[in-house]
């Protein structure tokens, strides 16, 4: 049996251009922290157009359900920390109530995990690699108006879900014998 036969009838160039300026009613897919090759840290916040709106939207999230837009939020480099005055917009936009204490990073991202909100997304030019791009300003995450969420995911059959995709969990210090390591 062939590990593979060649079947090119189902490649298709897909649309890689940034969705249309305007508000589109998302899903937080995923919230994160990176950092970039030279060390810039970053929260990055994966937004998902809704696939559950077709029919109530189809000039927005009909046209362009399943689409991803990533809003960042760097580090500051004078402090070392995140801009919380930002954070306090998508916190409110997932309807998070006041004085609630997020104590970690990982509870942040928690909190937002799979939550329906109402974003307004730019189109900007991005000078460095001239290319046009969708850009996510904090303070354009609203509540949603749609809170019942009927939002299907997609995940590859085949292959693990993306890093990062759900909330950690923090089940305490993992114990490893020196005999289980491969060095």
């Amino acid at each position: 049996m062939a590990f593979l036969t060649t079947d090119y009838s189902k490649n298709t160039s897909g649309d890689y251009s940034p969705i249309p300026q305007g508000e589109y009613e998302m899903v937080i897919a995923a919230a994160h922290e990176d950092a970039t090759k030279s060390g810039a840290e970053y929260l990055d916040i994966q937004f998902t157009v809704r696939n559950d709106l077709d029919a109530a939207l189809p000039e927005t999230n009909g046209k362009y359900h399943n689409r991803h837009v990533w809003m960042p939020n760097w580090k500051r480099k004078a402090t070392g920390l995140y801009d919380m005055n930002q954070l306090q917009y998508v916190l409110e936009a997932v309807g998070v109530p006041e004085g609630t204490p997020i104590d970690t990073i990982q509870d942040f991202c928690s909190v937002l995990y799979h939550k329906p909100v109402k974003v307004y997304v730019k189109v900007q030019h991005d000078e460095y690699d001239d290319t046009d791009k969708n850009t996510v300003a904090p303070w354009s995450v609203k509540p949603t108006d749609y809170p019942k969420l009927a939002h299907t995911f997609k995940e590859a059959k085949d292959k693990p879900a993306a890093k990062h995709s759900a909330p950690a969990v923090n089940q305490g210090p993992t114990n490893i014998n020196d005999d289980d390591l491969p060095f």
